[in-house]
């Protein structure tokens, strides 16, 4: 049935009799519903991704329209349309991505275009469909907001000749915007509490945000792939107008499957990402003003064990912190949580998920203890491509 769906999905356009281009359909549904300790307003603030749950109940975390093809011999393009529904029951449609990359670069080289989420790190160019748990890390919350980093540029890719799988990726995008929150982000958007937050304009290449990354993949045996991959971000921030912000961060993931195995089960895999952001401020206080940095940094680790055709269990851990010098900043206040979860995929176009979180987290000094359950559910219509490894 699945196939059958994909081939009435798949449109083709035919020119002077030869196949000319293609579009593929497809459509995801994601919701949760569920119990926490948390009441709703402090649920929406400790929940701080745009697709996390956001209350007591039920939440539509995401449906998504999706449209990929080949434009022509030369080109490939994406777009993905986001509909959600906020805890007031209000609708909102958005374009999360809209890009195309080109096919046949000599020497290795691929060159992206549009808007699109920057390749930073393992989880935040993901949607939130391939997620292993309900909710997106707390670190990329804080860093990357929650609907993620991303905005218009353009990037460019190199596959290295080297002997393993090695890509080095460099990119331009506006620093603008409600999704570029450590950057130049929207009057509304605020995540360092009582700092200034300026108009800056773009006058030089200062003022957009430069990404980068390095991503290798090994298979140290024929049972095991490791990826390891270092990314950087540069960029303005509004504190000033010659302030900046540079984020690093490093992620690992790697996967044991057996060689003889049921459709990919059983598996071990393990991920981590560690993230830094250095957000420079003006020091007003000062008897001279200065600049100074405020650091945020974070982590989280997971494992997910597929022990049997279609059964997931998932164990994870989070914690971020964030300073100026020695003196805690309570609007970006220490988090741990620590998730469970047991998640069943009927097939690749469904799963049901059963996701357990212990929050603890500051509130005006205090250390909070919370507890949430969530059962997720999720479809999917249409052309689906394969995920990444």
């Amino acid at each position: 049935m699945g196939k059958a769906f994909a081939i009435l999905l798949t449109l083709h356009f035919t020119v002077y009799g030869q196949t000319a281009a293609y579009l593929n359909l497809s459509f995801g549904g994601l919701f949760v519903a569920g119990i926490s300790t948390l009441d709703e307003p402090n649920l929406d603030i400790i929940q701080g991704g745009a697709h996390d749950p956001k209350k007591r109940g039920f939440t539509v975390q995401n449906l998504e329209l999706s449209m990929t093809g080949a434009v022509d011999p030369w080109f490939y393009a994406e777009t993905h349309l986001i509909f959600q529904i906020d805890p007031e029951g209000e609708s909102i449609l958005e374009v999360e991505e809209a890009f195309m990359v080109t096919n046949s670069m000599p020497f290795g080289l691929q060159v992206k275009a549009g808007t699109f989420f920057t390749e930073f790190g393992r989880l935040n160019p993901q949607h939130p469909h391939v997620w292993s748990f309900v909710d997106q890390p707390i670190i990329n919350n804080r860093l990357f907001g929650g609907d993620g980093l991303r905005g218009p540029g353009v990037r460019l890719s190199w596959l290295t000749p080297l002997t393993w799988y090695s890509e080095l990726i460099t990119g331009i995008q506006n620093a603008n915007g409600e999704t570029m929150v450590s950057f130049l982000a929207s009057d509304e958007v605020k995540t360092l509490g009582e700092y200034s937050h300026i108009d800056r304009k773009v006058q030089s290449m200062r003022d957009v945000l430069w990404s980068s990354r390095w991503l290798n993949s090994f298979s140290p045996m024929e049972t095991i792939t490791a990826n390891l991959g270092v990314s950087g971000l540069w960029g303005p921030n509004r504190a000033g107008q010659k302030t900046q912000t540079s984020i690093l961060g490093m992620d690992i993931y790697a996967k044991w499957k057996p060689l003889t195995n049921n459709r990919g089960f059983p598996f071990v895999a393990f991920q981590t990402e560690v993230l830094s952001r250095f957000y420079e401020v003006i020091d007003s206080t000062a008897i001279k003003t200065k600049l100074e940095t405020v650091k945020d940094q974070g982590y989280y680790g997971q494992v997910l064990w597929g022990f049997k055709l279609g059964w997931v269990l998932g164990l994870k851990v989070e914690n971020v912190w964030g300073k100026v010098g020695q003196t805690d900043d309570p609007v970006r206040g220490d988090r741990t949580r620590w998730a469970s979860n047991l998640t069943w995929y009927p097939s690749e176009f469904s799963k049901l998920r059963l996701n357990y979180n212990l929050e603890k987290w500051e509130d005006q000094g205090q250390l909070q203890t919370d507890h949430s359950l969530w059962i997720q559910f999720e479809f999917l219509i249409g052309q689906h491509g394969g995920h990444k490894f």
